[in-house]
């Protein structure tokens, strides 16, 4: 099973290898809207890192044992203890229970090393994937939404 581990500056090129794959092949949930998710992801490594460093996101790789990434769990705009979650899992690695077993890793990381609170997150209803894991890892519906003009439902997890 793949090892969270918190982005370093030696994941780059596997994260960008990675972000590389056909969109169609990932499955994922989206923290408001995808392009504000992938906004943090486009700067910089070091950039990232800083910002990693100060506290603004945390990104953690799922990495198998041939040191390929095979997702990655991002918690984005941390404000007042609570962040956004957003996950995109390879879909050659979909199926095993690697979003159910990084989300609870990345829900214990959050509150005991980042100091969070509450983590938000949001899925479409045509994602059928991401729904269970959310619940499974303790998400609670909260309300109905209409990202881009799709019906989807946002979710939150009380860390305390």
């Amino acid at each position: 099973m793949p090892e969270l581990q918190l982005l370093r500056l030696d994941h780059a090129p596997a994260v960008l290898a990675f972000e590389r794959e056909k969109p169609g092949l990932l499955r994922g949930v989206r923290s408001g809207s995808r392009r504000r998710l992938l906004r943090p992801l486009r700067r910089p490594a070091s950039q990232l890192l800083a910002e990693q460093a100060a506290g603004r996101h945390y990104f953690d790789v799922p990495v198998d044992s041939g040191s390929e990434i095979v997702g990655r769990v991002n918690l984005v705009d941390v404000t007042d203890g609570s962040t956004e979650l957003g996950y995109r899992i390879a879909e050659r690695a979909a199926g095993r229970g690697l979003a159910t077993r990084a989300f609870r890793q990345i829900c214990a990381r959050a509150a005991s090393e980042y100091g969070l609170t509450a983590r938000r997150a949001a899925t479409t209803l045509d994602n059928p994937g991401s729904r269970p894991v959310l619940s499974r890892t303790g998400f609670v519906p909260t309300d109905e939404i209409q990202p881009k003009g799709r019906p989807g439902i946002r979710y939150l997890k009380d860390l305390t």
